[in-house]
């Protein structure tokens, strides 16, 4: 389909992009890897009166260390995301699950932050910044300032980000030490999750010490597995590990849709948490 008319700007600075965003307001769109907002386009389900085009500006893309935390341009795509060395070895669950998403081509494509600021439930990368502790830095009219993960999404396709922001980094505290496994489930190859499930895993003296567990599909934002969470602590094998998965779904809404039902959601939460939480600890 030929999507609705729009003003286009391509901005060449960080500043300049809020100053578009500034002038468009609350119908201005950011146009990063166009893997999100070119589909609603075309479908008319986003109907902007300007698109503001990021992807000459400078300084959004690449990993770099900061002390005990890598930063991750916004702009950087899931290709690099994927290969990079840094993240392979501080974050290796947001590898592992990036490499998961879609195919080759929107990898190439798609960007981290874009991903993050569509918000979407559905979306594998949200629920894992939530499971990592990420922080969110937006920058607008009045500077910088850095959203936790927990606060960034808002509800169904909805970010903390003001109309006149822009996400320029991810900010990931490396997870050295931890083990780490992304299990999701889907009909087709290709297609979003039914249910994901992030899961990280600290292990002392052979019993999980701490598990942090983010949730794909599970409401209207990304969530953590709280109550899972707390049973995993001492768990020392797989049937420990089982017994706690059992409390994956709790606190959760799961949707009704073509793909599954409530219910189904829920069964499908506990037995990819159990999954994960195994592949993670090295218990299974």
């Amino acid at each position: 389909m030929i999507p609705p008319a729009f003003e286009y700007a391509r901005p060449a600075s960080v500043d300049e992009a809020v100053r578009a965003l500034a002038d468009g307001g609350e119908d201005a769109k950011v146009l990063a890897g166009g893997q999100s907002l070119l589909p609603l386009l075309r479908l008319r389900l986003a109907f902007p009166e300007l698109v503001v085009d990021v992807g000459r500006v400078p300084g959004l893309r690449g990993v770099r260390e900061d002390g005990p935390t890598l930063v991750i341009g916004a702009m950087t795509t899931h290709h690099d995301v994927i290969r990079d060395p840094l993240v392979r070895r501080h974050a290796g669950l947001l590898a592992a699950a990036t490499a998961t998403v879609a195919d080759p081509a929107v990898q190439h494509r798609g960007t981290l932050g874009g991903s993050l600021a569509h918000a979407d439930p559905a979306g594998d990368l949200p629920a894992v910044v939530l499971a990592l502790n990420a922080e969110l830095v937006a920058q607008g009219p009045r500077g910088r300032r850095t959203i936790a993960a927990g606060d960034f999404f808002v509800d169904y396709l909805q970010s903390a980000l003001a109309p006149d922001e822009l996400l320029v980094e991810v900010r990931v505290p490396k997870a050295d030490g931890w083990g780490f496994h992304y299990e999701k489930f889907h009909r087709v190859a290709q297609a979003w999750a039914t249910v994901g499930v992030a899961a990280l895993v600290r292990r002392d003296d052979g019993h999980i010490a701490e598990a942090r567990i983010g949730l794909t599909n599970m409401g209207s934002t990304p969530l953590r597995a709280s109550a899972a969470e707390r049973a995993l602590t001492g768990a020392g094998d797989a049937d420990a590990v089982a017994r706690a998965s059992e409390s994956a779904a709790e606190g959760t809404r799961p949707s009704q849709d073509t793909a599954a039902s409530p219910e189904y959601r829920e069964h499908l939460a506990r037995v990819l948490t159990r999954r994960a939480v195994l592949a993670a600890s090295g218990l299974g």
